[in-house]
């Protein structure tokens, strides 16, 4: 009964690792990977290889995926690297609850509004060659491609951790369902 339990324990964790994914501000497919840990450690890992070696993989590709998602979306509309410097402290400072409390969303908008206005401002400054109007237009282009590729990045991130997941279930239900 016991391993029953924990069974379904580490499942919910699992779907807070997948919620993670999409979700910038929880943890991810590191939490699911740590959830397969524990029970091939409690089950000597008989079941669990596949599981893992997805999970490895899945989260090697999960941090790839984070950082090419952003870097060619911002290089794509021609951003420099103040725009995707700016960014991320944006994303920092939105996380830290830097940005006004909002009443709807909380950090998770925050560090959305925060990658915008990071982008923008770095962009703003790096971009001084230009006339003021151009250089807002570029800043708000280069904030939205950053972002969006950001959410796309993130969704394929959530689909790999689905994927992790359902490896995990596939290969160690028949031991818990028995």
């Amino acid at each position: 009964m016991g391993l029953v339990i924990l069974y379904w324990s580490l499942l919910a964790i699992m779907l807070v690792g997948v919620v993670g994914a999409f979700v910038p501000a929880l943890p991810g497919v590191g939490l699911i990977l740590a959830a397969i840990l524990v029970w091939g450690i409690v089950t000597g890992f008989a079941q669990v290889s596949s599981a893992l070696v997805v999970a490895i993989i899945v989260l090697l590709l999960s941090l790839v995926t984070d950082y090419l998602a952003a870097y060619l979306g911002a290089k794509k509309v021609g951003a420099s690297s103040w725009g995707q410097v700016g960014s991320i402290v944006g994303i920092v400072l939105g996380m830290l609850g830097f940005l006004p409390a909002l009443p709807v969303g909380g950090p998770i908008l925050g560090l959305l509004l925060g990658a915008m206005a990071g982008a923008f401002i770095g962009e703003f400054i790096y971009r001084r060659d230009l006339a003021i109007v151009a250089r807002a237009r570029l800043g708000l282009k280069v904030s939205l491609a950053i972002v969006v590729s950001s959410l796309i990045g993130n969704i394929i991130q959530g689909a790999l951790a689905i994927a992790a997941m359902a490896v995990f279930v596939l290969t160690t239900w028949s031991s818990v369902a028995a």
